[in-house]
């Protein structure tokens, strides 16, 4: 009975790899000016591609919809490869976005435990921005990314201060909010966590397997008027399946405060 249960479970967490959730989320933004007011800011995040798994089909299916809506701003925030083999299909999905703004994570450079990333030397694209601790202007929005070798290395990733209407951070790593300079940024955009990956669900919590102490597993949050969203991600790493913690491509639009 344990045994069919388990291979039960199993099944369901492989299909819920690909089912992505496609979601539009308003989100209001102290400080934001009211010309920007309704702007579009697609996230993605977390592709892990290079290892089987239907999370693949989930990240095929969020860049289909993205390039469909035609967001304002397309912005990818890690873990796009978790080995080389899949950096082809990473360029033709890239390849089909709206000028992605993109930063690495720590799988792309196999700085994890997870003992089937390899690292891949991604230190340009041909389609879309690849910021290495450096920001770009796009009209009056600045646009920031992190290196990961920077964060890991506990290194100030600093930025000088910009007179931008609207200036959003990209960073692998959710406790970017609790590290940067208050005002400096708006909005924060970071992935990560997976949403847990494998979560169990209890009374009125959830438990995440993966990260059970996570500050920020998914979704909004907001410090000394910087808001931050998690991405759930959409790929997987160790397993190849979700549990109770669906794939996510999400635009956000954002609105004055």
């Amino acid at each position: 009975m344990l045994v069919a249960v388990a291979a039960l479970a199993a099944c369901y967490g492989v299909l819920e790899a690909g089912w992505v959730r496609l979601r539009i989320r308003e989100v209001r933004l102290p400080g934001l000016p009211p010309e920007l007011d309704g702007l579009r800011v697609a996230h993605l995040s977390d592709f892990h591609l290079g290892v089987p798994s239907l999370g693949e089909r989930a990240v095929e299916r969020a860049v289909r919809w993205v390039a469909g809506r035609r967001p304002d701003l397309v912005c990818v925030t890690g873990d796009l490869l978790s080995r080389p083999r899949g950096e082809r299909r990473l360029r033709e999905l890239l390849a089909a976005l709206p000028h992605p703004y993109v930063v690495l994570g720590n799988h792309d450079l196999a700085i994890s435990r997870d003992p089937f990333s390899r690292p891949v030397e991604l230190d340009s694209l041909e389609h879309g921005t690849l910021l290495l601790d450096e920001s770009v202007r796009v009209g009056d929005v600045e646009l920031a990314g992190v290196d990961p070798r920077t964060w890991l290395a506990r290194r100030t990733s600093g930025f000088p201060e910009s007179d931008a209407g609207l200036r959003i951070l990209l960073c692998h790593f959710p406790r970017a909010l609790d590290t940067v300079p208050r005002g400096r940024w708006h909005l924060i955009l970071a992935g990560h966590l997976h949403a847990g990956q494998i979560v169990l669900p209890y009374g009125f919590g959830k438990l995440l397997l993966a990260h059970p102490r996570a500050r920020y597993p998914e979704g909004l949050y907001e410090r000394d008027g910087t808001v931050l969203h998690v991405s759930p991600g959409l790929g997987t790493t160790f397993v190849p399946f979700r549990f109770f913690a669906r794939p996510e491509a999400t635009e956000l639009v954002l609105r004055c405060a």
